[in-house]
């Protein structure tokens, strides 16, 4: 019989106690969720990265050795991303590769790369001290961590900054011995063999809500659009970029049903200048609207660069945890999105006690 959700929760550990693992030194391995299909990396605060833990990572863990930074980090090393414009399927924010201009030979030795880790991490080090190419792959986490981006990046930076270290770590994908990804069974097996914990970033998002709070509700005011009608807007400020976020509801959101949910992205070339193929916005409004019971999410990114492109997939919520706060915000729990994608798979949402129930298209609203 194939094993639920529910049969792996004994194998996964507290956040507090991954927390400490990285305080001391330990490797650890986090997954998305309790879900078998999870994929897992290995993570070790770069602080505390040895050449025997690189090494370790290179013979068992097989996947690529990268180096998560925070932000600030990145832009003191002069790092620049690898592509700009990021078509990878989780958004990984890569820079170009690194190595240490002293101390090291090839470059590729377990010695080498944790040369190349303590120089990149080491404050007192800059743009000067690193040279591109190398055989260590920077990763830029997003401000604000795994409430912003629930991606391994953001939960490697911010273990290690709860655990008192320095805001990095060391990153690996755990391969099997036939070459194929590493999912939840194979990684429980993996983890009792080498006597590593394995988290959660779902755990670690509640763990941080429960600390942390990144938005603020500002001002609230009806509006009329000529997109639906009236609605009442609320403004969030987050705290990562200074931005204001914007909310727009209609009618009684309470009740178990699951409530109509639009989360976009702002583009002002498509939303304001109409330039591209046109933005899904104003027709996912009206079909709220006709529904008489829905929400409306506005994402603002400082940091978006002005560039065409479709309609933001449902996948790109992995970045929208700042959204997932305003919906819990607003006391939703169940809602369907409104989208002419697939259902997503979002990573982190139950960490905000929001289930996607399913989708509503746009197209004909």
């Amino acid at each position: 019989m194939m094993k639920t959700d529910t049969d792996y929760s004994d194998a996964i550990s507290s956040t507090e106690e991954i927390i400490e693992d990285a305080r001391n030194g330990r490797m650890f391995i986090l997954v998305d969720h309790e879900d078998r299909e999870n994929e897992g990396d290995l993570v070790i605060p770069a602080q505390m990265c040895t050449p025997n833990a690189i090494n370790f990572m290179a013979t068992h863990g097989r996947g690529l050795i990268c180096l998560a930074l925070t932000a600030d980090r990145v832009d003191q090393l002069g790092l620049k991303l690898m592509d700009r414009k990021n078509s990878s399927r989780h958004s990984s924010a890569f820079t170009l590769s690194i190595e240490a201009v002293e101390g090291i030979d090839t470059g590729i030795s377990a010695a080498d790369r944790a040369r190349t880790v303590a120089v990149a991490t080491d404050p007192t080090k800059g743009a000067a001290d690193i040279a591109s190419p190398g055989h260590i792959f920077p990763l830029r986490a997003r401000d604000g961590g795994v409430l912003v981006r629930a991606g391994h990046t953001e939960a490697a930076v911010d273990v290690s900054r709860l655990a008192g270290l320095n805001p990095s770590g060391v990153i690996c994908e755990v391969m099997n011995d036939d070459g194929t990804m590493a999912r939840l069974p194979d990684l429980i097996t993996f983890a009792q063999k080498h006597g590593l914990k394995i988290g959660t970033i779902s755990d670690l998002i509640a763990y941080r809500r429960r600390h942390d709070n990144l938005i603020k509700e500002t001002a609230v005011r009806s509006v009329h659009s000529e997109h639906g009608g009236d609605w009442l807007m609320r403004i969030f400020a987050d705290e990562t970029q200074g931005a204001e976020h914007v909310v727009l509801t209609k009618g009684d959101l309470t009740g178990e049903a699951p409530v109509l949910v639009r989360v976009h992205s702002l583009n002002p070339l498509e939303d304001v200048l109409g330039i591209g193929d046109g933005s899904d916005l104003p027709a996912a409004m009206r079909l709220i609207a006709a529904e008489g019971r829905g929400v409306v999410v506005l994402l603002r990114d400082t940091s978006m660069k002005m560039v065409e492109g479709g309609e933001h997939s449902p996948q790109t919520l992995r970045q929208y945890g700042l959204g997932a706060q305003m919906l819990s915000a607003l006391g939703l729990s169940a809602i369907t999105l409104v989208t002419n994608s697939a259902a997503p798979r979002v990573v982190g949402l139950e960490a905000y006690g929001l289930t996607i129930a399913g989708t509503r298209p746009i197209r004909g609203a």
